[in-house]
């Protein structure tokens, strides 16, 4: 996916515009255990993914059927809890043909024909002592300067240790520490880890930080994160409810990282900050979202790949650790400089008698790209021009079935167009549709 002197392609989907963008830790006490057996639980989610891109980065086509199979123990009883968890990820493909391989579904073999399938699987243990769990194996972390994707056929997943607690109302604090990861269509668990962009390695990617609840209306996250060798990373971010009745409010939503390198400086310089400020008016079943983000900086916002970092299979290792306001489904509007803006609405149709029926529309703009103050050892030297810009539509549709045996059935859809300078992707229409079923076995 990456050519010569251009940025390469990759897709994301914004999160934390509407809800807090931080997954809290397991807050149930210890002393509450049900015990190994009892507390455990066995699911399995069956997702059906076709993939259809066009455009500068070439025809990406496939279908896929994926299963991914979930152990989550219980804690034994006593002072201290200890427990088990399990995975086993695997998709076979159901269409796709040589030439039309890249997509984040289906990964592709060095004759580059696509693999009739892949599968993964791993594990951890974990400790509970009151409220704070510490974990080691293959996890999946979700904070704003490290977060694994599940966002297409097969989650990422990442080899090492992470401690949360919540020991105290309305904070939670984390910790985690990462050597390894496996992407979305990779199979090795000893993956790289690294820089997404700057395609860097690392050998072992730190986090610390936590998110303190002042009331149902405001809270705040501090996140601080070390790319070993690379960059140091530092994030922030208040969201505020702004209740005017009991249909209506305003969401003030804002993200801000800090990014400078550190160590060896082996993607070279990094001296840059991204934020956003997004403002979301609320009434019944309408959303109406306008949100501003700039990097000021001469690198793009980067953050962690997960799985490789070699060229020619980027497309599987781009995470979720960015929590900007305009990182969306094709561009993260990061770019050197870039300043973007992004108008969206979003209906819940549940409110006309189609429960379980959701539609967003959302359009972005950026512009002001300038990435030709680098010098030649910097690892984003030559990826972008000056003055270059870029605009995005999507659409989005999603269906989840209320009840009767289908219950919780799940179809979304989604039609992308993305359009500017080669350094953003270029000119891509992307076609995704996804039909997932969660069984809930034991």
């Amino acid at each position: 996916m990456k050519n010569k002197n251009k940025f390469p392609v990759r897709w994301h989907v914004c999160v934390g515009t509407f809800i807090l963008p931080v997954a809290m830790p397991h807050a149930e006490q210890q002393s509450d255990s049900a015990g190994f057996v009892e507390g455990s639980h066995l699911k399995l989610l069956s997702r059906n993914y076709y993939w259809h891109q066009t455009g500068d980065a070439g025809k990406q086509k496939d279908w896929t059927q994926g299963e991914m199979v979930d152990f989550t123990s219980g804690f034994t009883q006593g002072v201290v809890g200890f427990g088990l968890d399990a995975f086993a990820y695997g998709a076979a493909k159901l269409d796709g043909g040589s030439g039309q391989v890249g997509s984040m579904t289906l990964p592709f073999r060095d004759d580059g024909d696509p693999a009739d399938s892949y599968s993964k699987a791993g594990g951890s243990v974990k400790l509970r002592l009151s409220s704070t769990m510490l974990r080691y194996g293959d996890l999946q972390p979700q904070v704003p300067v490290f977060a694994t994707g599940n966002y297409y056929q097969l989650n990422q997943t990442a080899t090492g240790w992470m401690l949360d607690s919540a020991e105290l109302s309305g904070l939670t604090l984390g910790v985690g520490h990462f050597t390894s990861g496996t992407g979305y269509i990779s199979t090795n668990r000893d993956g790289d880890l690294g820089l997404a962009y700057a395609g860097k390695s690392t050998s072992q990617i730190d986090y610390a930080g936590g998110a303190y609840s002042f009331n149902d209306q405001l809270s705040v996250i501090l996140y601080a994160a070390q790319f070993k060798e690379l960059m140091n990373q530092y994030y922030s971010n208040v969201n505020y409810i702004l209740p005017l009745s009991d249909t209506q409010a305003f969401t003030f939503d804002f993200n801000i990282y800090r990014s400078v390198d550190s160590g060896q400086a082996e993607a070279g310089d990094i001296n840059l900050t991204a934020a956003s400020l997004s403002a979301i008016f609320s009434t019944g079943p309408h959303k109406f979202l306008l949100a501003v983000q700039r990097n000021d900086g001469d690198q793009p916002q980067d953050y962690a790949a997960i799985g490789s970092t070699r060229p020619g299979v980027a497309a599987g290792v781009y995470s979720g650790g960015i929590y900007l306001a305009n990182a969306t489904e094709i561009s993260d509007f990061n770019a050197p400089n870039e300043r973007s803006v992004q108008v969206r609405y979003d209906l819940d149709l549940s409110t006309f008698g189609v429960l379980g029926a959701k539609f967003t529309l959302k359009h972005l703009r950026g512009y002001d790209i300038d990435g030709t103050n680098l010098s030649e050892d910097s690892a984003y030297f030559g990826l972008y021009g000056k003055s270059e810009k870029e605009h995005e539509t999507n659409i989005i549709a999603e269906y989840v079935v209320q009840s009767g045996p289908a219950k919780d059935l799940s179809a979304k859809v989604f039609q992308s167009w993305h359009s500017g300078a080669s350094s953003t992707g270029g000119t891509i229409t992307q076609t995704r549709f996804s039909l997932s079923y969660p069984l809930e076995i034991f």
